[in-house]
């Protein structure tokens, strides 16, 4: 009776309940009934920036829309406002503390500059997380003010499907309340994955949940994984001058282009990033001085090694945030091995008024910018103001490790899987950048290669740069490759000299003619 009491309390019980006890025709004529008024035009679930990018179009088209939006706290206890991963605890705390990394680089280079930069020179962590969390919270505040502006509804509640048009809110004290909607759009992203398998991993680790919410320094810290994720965390970690080792089991940055990956590994690792490589860890224990003693086997030789560290990161890949929905209830279908929606090139799942966006979604990159454009198309189709779809090729992105990588297109394995090794051309170049030169920086791993079809006119099929300001660069190039760019053409593109950009215009060494690709002179 207990459990029926509990099943049965708040209206989404009450819902439930009632359905159970009408006959068969009168159910489907209540659900029938419930399909037709609708308490809003269309529902998003997840406020993160695809979830509220639809929101906010699709309301500004004329519709009366609403967002449900609720972040379960880490298993640290750590917690955050609307705007999702990227905004909280993604890509904005991560570029500000990768930042603040480079200027250590710049106050190293200083000197050589003439400046007088009076040693010590130290690192306050807690100063940094504050700032970044000031400013993450305005970005909360500013989401919750856009959504007003535009009329758009927000409860902060947990959504569950009751039906294919029915969602129940819950609230953080247990208040239930339903919400129904013409058009429903899953945007919940995901979480970060713990090894449970492991001992004391969910008890003494952390995740990137909790790194850029620390209010002390995470001091000596463990990463494990090979993920950008991992890689740009201790990136800056090192790069504020903590002691931070890298724990792959496999191979760095997977589905990368793996040239451009191991060069980013020696780049970090000549920097003072270590790495402990083929590695598994086996359990994690805290030791009486309050240190954590974590245990691995090397995968080779199968011998046990043991380290101390402050801290315990894990960056093992992320998991979609499906489980909690209920989207059995909505016949809603994901794919058994990986919990994610699946979708059509219209984003809808297997019910029709119902659509995932962003990182939820099976075979999407999970990356803010083209969670942000689907959408926005989602939300003008369904406004009737277009038919336009999401393109998810050639999408450029970067990864902010201490020497940046970004990419946009193919890889090369890709290429020669898809044109075979005769097909495909890579013109490839090792350059300095000028900003190294007066401060003697070491600059082997500073690389660009474009990968192009043989046949002329040589279609780009993708560019991969390895050097200061990657994201800039290469987000300029992307359009090009997305119009359809040649090598003839970018050939014939003014560089604009002195910068690290003009050297993807002046490619000319192919890798096939085995000449040295290091560029000489200014």
């Amino acid at each position: 009776m207990a459990a029926l009491s509990a099943a049965l309390r708040g209206p989404c019980g009450r819902f439930r309940w009632r359905l159970r006890a009408l006959g068969a025709g009168a159910r489907a004529a209540a659900t029938g009934a419930a399909a037709a008024k609708q308490d809003f035009d269309l529902l998003v679930i997840g406020g993160g920036s695809g979830g509220l990018a639809c929101a906010k179009e699709a309301a500004q088209l004329g519709k009366k829309v609403a967002v449900l939006d609720y972040v379960d706290p880490s298993p640290r206890g750590t917690r955050w406002g609307l705007g999702g991963t990227c905004v909280n605890v993604g890509c904005i705390p991560k570029k500000l503390m990768h930042q603040a990394a480079l200027l250590g680089g710049m106050l190293q280079d200083a000197p050589h500059y003439g400046w007088e930069v009076a040693p010590p020179v130290q690192h306050d962590w807690r100063k940094m997380a504050e700032a970044v969390q000031n400013h993450v919270k305005s970005l909360n505040w500013g989401h919750r003010v856009q959504l007003q502006d535009r009329k758009v509804k927000y409860f902060n509640l947990k959504a569950r499907f009751i039906d294919k048009h029915t969602v129940c809110g819950v609230a953080k004290g247990g208040k239930e309340t339903l919400l129904s909607a013409q058009h429903i759009v899953i945007a919940t992203g995901g979480r970060p994955r713990y090894p449970e398998q492991i001992e004391g991993a969910l008890e003494y680790g952390i995740t990137s949940d909790d790194i850029f919410w620390l209010k002390e320094s995470p001091g000596k810290t463990l990463v494990v994984g090979a993920s950008y994720v991992a890689l740009e965390c201790a990136g800056f970690l090192t790069g504020i001058g903590l002691d931070a080792t890298v724990m792959m089991r496999s191979i760095p940055l997977r589905g990368f282009d793996q040239q451009m990956s191991s060069l980013v590994t020696e780049y970090m690792e000549s920097h003072g990033t270590r790495f402990l490589r083929g590695c598994i860890p086996s359990r994690v224990t805290r030791l009486p001085s309050g240190q954590l003693e974590v245990t691995w086997e090397d995968r080779t030789s199968g011998k046990k090694d043991t380290g101390t560290f402050d801290t315990v990161l894990w960056a093992i890949g992320r998991v979609p945030e499906t489980r909690g929905l209920n989207l059995e209830k909505a016949g809603v279908n994901t794919n058994p091995s990986n919990q994610k929606i699946v979708v059509d090139a219209t984003e809808a799942t297997s019910v029709p008024h119902i659509y995932a966006i962003g990182d939820v979604a099976e075979g999407r990159p999970e990356l803010t910018p083209t969670a942000i454009m689907a959408g926005k198309l989602l939300a003008q189709r369904l406004c009737g103001q277009s038919s336009a779809l999401m393109d998810y090729d050639n999408v450029p992105t970067t990864v902010f490790t201490p020497l940046e990588y970004g990419c946009v297109g193919l890889s090369e394995e890709e290429a020669v899987a898809r044109y075979g090794q005769e097909g495909v051309e890579v013109y490839h170049a090792h350059y300095k950048p000028l900003e190294f030169t007066v401060a003697q920086r070491d600059a082997t791993q500073c690389y660009i290669k474009m990968v192009c079809l043989r046949e002329p006119p040589q279609l780009v099929l993708g560019l991969h740069f390895l050097g200061p300001n990657a994201g800039e660069v290469t987000q300029g190039f992307a359009l090009g490759i997305k119009c359809g760019a040649s090598y003839a053409q970018v050939m014939q593109t003014v560089g604009i000299h002195p910068t690290c950009a003009e050297e993807v215009a002046k490619l000319h060494i192919s890798k096939r003619s085995g000449l040295d690709p290091t560029v000489t002179g200014c």
